[in-house]
């Protein structure tokens, strides 16, 4: 039996060109293997493109799901392939009761295509949200395939029917077992359909539950995920197959990029392992930063090309956070598509103008300058009067910010550019950002990114380390591009002379940590203090964070990195104590 994995970046509701993109990826691995699979296997819901969320709804989209299947069929009879595809589709019920649909895989083939496996567990946590479109299947998915002079028998899952193990994911959901469900079939071998999005050390998690289904089902496990950015969520594919006998893939597919490879139910041998390395006393791994970098070049590159841009702005400061942001650009669309705004006021210093340029000269992307002081001094004479005092205070400082978001937001809109919002997930986290100000544009890069974790990335992008992935994606591989100006200066908006971060809030090496607490575990005031956090400093961010919620309901999407950001799957309320 040779199987295919076909680890594909769909566009959401393109469900015609998503049957284009898997009838491409089979005639790409046959035009360069010379060879045909007996099955090729697609992600779930692969001819949506996950997560569809409403266009579930539409009855044109799912008119169009016929369409697109029997495309499938009419394509492989057309290339004379009797080669059968497992394809993730929305399976209608039929019945008149809500919700409508299973989350499904239908088996096409030459001569039309029929439902094989549904969805028996249904995630409705953090960004998941599918008992809203989907009810539970009771029944595990199985089919026989004969190849080689005999029958095989193939157990078909989907996503989260994989993830039952409560010693490893302590999210299992109620319901049953599928895992379990199909021991009694004995199957040569388990498929796992999946739409799994990025997570730090979450690649490591899906093999470990992939390897414990192996083991209690004496038989590899074959899990294909989706890989490309949609909206919030970056799916970092990583698809692989993984024998009961051992821990390590018997065959892997990279991160973040489209692959489609051949398994052969012959094949046993397992890869090498990777190591890691320490740099100042932190222990690194160096695939996991290289993973997260990934990770956020896919979303800028994918959400800007699914959303129909092809250049982007962004305000430069010398700062680290918009540093490390234009990087990813570069990274992602090409430097020539990146442009910057550099609005130097009379608080900013010559050094933060100096960094910002040369890291643009390092970079290759275009800038200009603006300076703001005249417009600051017009906002002033004019907002005198009617304040009956000139702005001060955070009025005064929040207006500096306002100014550049306006001039920011006038060029996107005369360029056709998509504005990167640059502020991190601490800032966003205590409200230390500006409503229509430095929170305007159409995509927060690293607003899933605590402050701490922007300068390791920074640290990780100007190691020697990093030299082979910046030169596959294009970004000049020797010397410093972040550089050790900017990585060494204390962070700082400049919103009057001389200040620090640190004026405001604490250490971010102190915050960072309780916010984790606060935010990811959802610690109260009390454990907060028990856990080892100050208490006045827990009393004060805990109020900050209250308050800036309003903020968070009108901030930029951002790409989802952690595991819990702030996105669809944060949901408190804003008016509450």
């Amino acid at each position: 039996m040779r199987v295919a994995l076909a680890q594909i970046n769909p566009v959401v509701g393109d469900l015609l060109g998503n049957a284009s993109r898997i009838l491409n990826a089979l005639d790409s691995l046959i035009e360069t293997t010379g060879s045909q699979p007996d099955l090729l296997v697609t992600p779930e819901l692969s001819l949506w493109g996950y997560p569809p969320r409403d266009l579930l709804f539409s009855p044109t989209h799912l008119q169009r799901q016929r369409e697109a299947l029997n495309t499938l069929s009419n394509g492989l009879a057309a290339r004379q392939l009797e080669i059968a595809l497992l394809v993730g589709v929305a399976d209608p019920a039929d019945d008149g009761l809500h919700p409508a649909l299973f989350n499904a895989v239908t088996l096409v083939q030459v001569d039309g295509d029929r439902v094989v496996a549904r969805k028996q567990l249904l995630p409705s946590y953090d960004v998941f949200d599918e008992t809203r479109y989907f009810r539970p299947s009771l029944g595990a998915g199985l089919i026989t395939l004969s190849s080689g002079g005999r029958d095989w028998r193939l157990g078909i899952s989907i996503c989260e029917d994989l993830w039952v193990d409560r010693e490893l994911h302590g999210r299992r959901l109620v319901g049953p077992d599928p895992v379990a469900d199909l021991i009694p079939a004995q199957i040569d071998a388990l498929i796992n359909c999946s739409a799994s999005p990025f997570g730090r050390r979450k690649a490591e998690l899906r093999r470990q539950l992939a390897a414990r289904a192996a083991q209690r089902l004496g038989c590899p496990v074959v899990y294909v995920n989706q890989v490309g950015g949609n909206d919030e969520l970056v799916f970092d594919g990583a698809s692989f197959v993984i024998g009961n006998s051992c821990e390590r893939p018997l065959l892997q597919l990279p991160d973040c990029r489209e692959a489609i490879q051949i398994w052969n139910a012959a094949d046993s041998v397992p890869p090498a392992s990777h190591g890691s390395a320490t740099t100042k006393g932190i222990q690194i791994e160096p695939q996991e930063m290289e993973a997260l970098f990934r990770t956020l070049v896919t979303g800028v590159k994918d959400y800007a090309g699914k959303c129909g841009f092809k250049r982007v702005l962004l305000g430069l400061s010398g700062g680290i956070d918009s540093a490390l942001v234009a990087v990813i650009a570069a990274a992602a669309l090409g430097s020539h598509q990146v442009q910057t705004l550099l609005m130097p006021s009379p608080w900013s210093s010559e050094g933060s103008l100096r960094d910002a340029l040369n890291l643009a000269e390092r970079l290759g992307i275009t800038h200009t300058i603006v300076p703001i002081e005249n417009l600051m001094d017009s906002f002033q004479a004019t907002l005198t009067p009617a304040l009956e005092s000139v702005p001060s205070g955070v009025t005064a400082e929040n207006l500096q910010s306002r100014i550049r978001g306006t001039l920011l937001m006038a060029m996107a809109n005369q360029h056709g550019q998509l504005l990167l919002t640059t502020g991190n997930k601490s800032e966003l986290a205590v409200g230390y950002c500006t409503l229509y100000g430095d929170m305007n544009g159409g995509l927060a890069v690293i607003g899933d990114l605590y402050k701490s974790t922007v300068f390791a990335l920074c640290q990780w992008i100007d190691s020697s380390e990093a030299r082979l992935c910046r030169k596959e994606l294009a970004l000049p591989a020797e010397g410093e591009l972040i550089g050790r100006a900017i990585l060494e200066k204390p962070p700082s908006a400049e919103l009057r002379p001389d200040q620090k971060d640190s004026d405001s809030l604490p250490d971010y090496s102190r915050l960072d940590p309780l916010l984790i607490d606060m935010i990811e575990h959802r610690l109260s005031g009390e454990q907060l203090t028990a856990a080892g956090h100050d208490p006045a400093e827990v009393q004060r961010i805990e109020r900050l964070f209250r308050r800036a919620e309003f903020k968070r309901r009108q901030a930029a999407p951002l790409l989802k990195v952690s595991a819990q950001a702030f996105g669809s799957g944060w949901r408190l309320p804003i008016a509450a104590v």
